[in-house]
């Protein structure tokens, strides 16, 4: 058999425009909670946001907070390992019954998909909107709707008020004489079942379906035809029985269809310890053949990975490179070592005797394809460069890299240069930052939108290797991947949780009896850490923040705590949005408890130009008795510059809740707590400080109210605010808000 020494093209798969991500539609992580999985006893809940922080120091168990929710629905590996996952004090108990022990429950907002969960579990929709889904240590799952409240006991009055009616209408009714007997038997059967249900005790199932049997042994067996009282006692026995299949109905939790419906639905998690750094010289036999390897370890898969994504990413193949590189040896020995393979070692003989003399080297037709291969290739390498360079410069703002590709027979090199260092350096001999960030860069933007699209991305320890300045490009990177995935990652550096992102902090920390715990209060004790290293991460966050704004020539304005800062800022950024406020220094909002705290943070922020930075308290007695420390002491010469707002709202006793106004605030007390009867919205009274209304209104309704729940309710508003169009808002508050933040702005404060 005679081979041609022709080059065969290869199939290329050229990548598509990109499109601006669009959220996936389906299920959205609310919060989520950890119980006997490895160092953690009881996680409590974990709130989260579309991009969640974990914060803590060596050892705390920020992994420990990951790997359990992965495991509740994993993609790739994330089996249950027992002797790793179990806790050991437990760890024989766990092994006898795996089954009893729930290692993670996570609850899900169900968005669009509400109403079909709804359709199948026969609940209301607003009760679907809602799902807990939680998983053992069996593999098994639990299904249920918080929101959901499951009856098993109807209430006496009501019953007797349906059977009142029925009693009624047909005392009103007017009979033939034929249906007499049957008007008086139906009146004094009735009249005896209201007497029965006079008591306040709840009834069973049992208790309807014998009033039901009641009601039905008095329509007689072949009724009129027309009966206004057969009709009205048939309506009585429909509404008995939907009573009493409402208490019988089961948990829409252990519905079959409902369980694969919410399984089905749920996102998957991917979890990334192992980032597979890009190294700069690349040998591509080597890369083809691992691309098609299942059994590459941990080390390898992350770096292969990244490669089928850069080759990916700028419209190459590994093939194809390799393939447009050979030259006239190359392709030569490709076919004798087939011509082997398939006619064995005669058939290679039989064919170098057969060959003519003058295809002992390449003719010129043969020289031509070859380097049109290579040109080919060679554009194919530059034009995969600029794309790279363009589309990593509007991430990494450290610097203006250019990338080139370079491929010399099998081996494919990746070079950098940029403004300060021209000369081109293998990208290996780069920093390890930006050989990480680069890795980091392509895997997650490719992925994100691709094959883990709209699924929830655990990252532990991103970016340890980064200055801290591209730490905050990876912050802001985050922000980019959220549009398209749910974001939890763990740190321990204060660069990733800027003072900016401070409400998706978590802090992560050792208890006292040893076990991990998270908290979303930020300056809470931690447990056995004397030194509240997460804590520390935070507050040196913040720190920053507010020193780089002071240098920048903002204009800080100190506050009673995160309450207050949270909610000025959003107000801020709604009137800057709505065009009401045109600040000509930026205004930043620094928390500082107490009067000394903020003597001392007015000195180190006071401005040559502005001088002492404005403050603004609250009209409680506390905050009045702050307000006069102030003006006594570092704001003695400007007292203009302490701001009460029981004076810009004119009402005495004003915080930052008024401020916002009961519109706003009434609503989101009622999500906050799920269960009251009365809602707050219903009890609200103008014209008084919402505070003390919310906490009287928590007491009647027997609710105690965390110690953060003013937090709490100020990271809710300002969801709700940045998610309203200003014109929705009451002219008077905005209003209100104009006037209290440009006086903030004006040379006299």
């Amino acid at each position: 058999m005679h081979h041609d020494l022709t080059i065969r093209p290869t199939t290329r798969v050229t990548s598509k425009p990109a499109k601006t991500p669009q959220p996936a539609p389906g299920f959205t992580l609310c919060r989520y909670r950890v119980t006997n999985f490895r160092s953690v006893a009881d996680s409590g809940w974990l709130d989260l946001d579309r991009v969640t922080a974990l914060i803590g120091v060596n050892e705390s168990g920020k992994t420990n907070l990951l790997l359990p929710l992965w495991k509740l629905n994993p993609t790739g590996d994330g089996a249950i390992e027992p002797t790793s996952d179990f806790p050991k004090a437990l760890f024989g108990a766990i092994r006898e019954a795996p089954g009893r022990f729930q290692f993670v429950t996570a609850e899900f907002d169900t968005g669009a998909e509400a109403a079909t969960l709804a359709e199948l579990a026969k609940i209301p929709p607003e009760a679907a909107a809602l799902v807990s889904v939680g998983r053992c240590y069996d593999g098994s799952y639990t299904v249920s709707f918080p929101l959901h409240l499951r009856r098993t006991r109807a209430e006496r009055a009501a019953i007797a008020r349906a059977v009142a009616a029925a009693q009624d209408a047909i005392t009103d009714t007017v009979i033939p004489l034929a249906q007499t007997d049957l008007h008086a038997a139906a009146t004094e059967a009735l009249d005896a079942m209201r007497a029965e249900l006079d008591g306040e005790t709840q009834l069973s199932a049992n208790d309807l379906i014998r009033l039901r049997d009641r009601v039905a042994a008095l329509i007689p067996a072949d009724p009129p035809a027309t009966s206004a009282i057969v009709a009205r006692l048939r309506e009585l026995q429909r509404e008995l029985g939907e009573r009493m299949a409402e208490l019988l109905a089961p948990d829409p939790g252990r519905i079959e269809a409902v369980r694969d419906a919410v399984l089905a639905r749920l996102p998957a998690f991917v979890y990334y310890s192992n980032y597979g750094n890009l190294d700069s010289e690349i040998y591509l036999p080597h890369v083809v053949e691992n691309m098609t390897r299942p059994d590459l370890g941990a080390k390898e898969a992350a770096k292969v990975r990244t490669l089928r994504v850069l080759f990916g990413f700028v419209g190459l193949e590994a093939g194809e490179i390799l393939q447009l590189g050979r030259d006239f040896r190359d392709i030569r020995d490709e076919i004798e070592a087939r011509t082997l393979a398939e006619e064995g070692r005669m058939g290679l003989m039989r064919n170098l005797i057969g060959r003519p003399r003058d295809q002992d080297g390449p003719d010129a037709q043969m020289l031509a394809r070859i380097a049109e291969a290579k040109r080919t290739r060679s554009i194919l390498l530059q034009s995969a460069g600029t794309k790279l360079t363009e589309r990593f410069a509007e991430w990494w703002k450290q610097g203006d890299y250019r990338f080139r590709f370079e491929a010399d027979g099998n081996h494919f090199r990746i070079w950098v240069a940029d403004a300060r260092r021209p000369q081109e350096v293998e990208l290996e001999n780069r920093s390890t930052g930006l050989q990480w960030f680069l890795s980091f860069f392509l895997v997650f933007l490719h992925e994100s939108s691709g094959a883990h699209r709209g699924a929830v991305l655990l990252l532990d320890e991103p970016g340890h290797s980064l200055h801290p300045l591209a730490q905050r490009d990876l912050s802001a990177f985050f922000d980019g991947l959220a549009a398209t995935n749910q974001i939890v990652y763990t740190t321990h550096s204060p660069f990733l949780v800027d003072a900016d992102r401070l409400e998706r902090a978590r802090k992560v920390f050792v208890e006292r009896d040893g076990s991990s715990r998270v908290s979303r209060d930020l300056r809470s004790t931690e447990g056995s850490d004397s030194q509240r290293g997460a804590g520390f991460a935070v507050q040196a966050a913040l720190s920053m923040s507010v020193a780089e704004a002071m240098l920048g020539g903002a204009r800080p304005v100190l506050v009673g705590s995160r309450v207050e800062q949270t909610c000025l800022s959003a107000i801020k950024t709604v009137l800057v949005a709505a065009g009401r406020l045109r600040p000509r220094r930026e205004i930043v909002f620094a928390p500082a408890t107490g009067p000394r705290v903020m003597q001392v943070m007015a000195a180190i922020l006071a401005g040559e130009e502005t001088g002492l930075p404005p403050v603004i308290l609250d009209g409680t007695e506390a905050g009045r008795a702050q307000a006069a420390t102030l003006t006594a002491a570092s704001h003695s010469g400007c007292p203009e510059r302490v701001i009460g707002l029981d004076t810009v709202i004119g009402l005495d006793g004003a915080q930052i809740e008024d401020l916002l106004g009961p519109e706003l605030v009434a609503p989101l007390v009622d999500r906050v707590e799920r269960r009251p009867e009365r809602l707050f919205a219903d009890r609200v009274r103008p014209g008084r400080p919402l505070v003390p209304q919310i906490e009287a209104w928590a007491a009647a309704e027997g609710i105690e109210l965390a110690p953060d729940w003013r937090l709490k309710l100020a990271l809710r508003a300002r969801r709700r605010l940045l998610d309203l169009r200003a014109d929705t808002l009451p002219e008077e508050t905005l209003a209100r808000w104009a006037e209290l933040l440009g006086r903030l702005d004006q040379d006299g404060i």
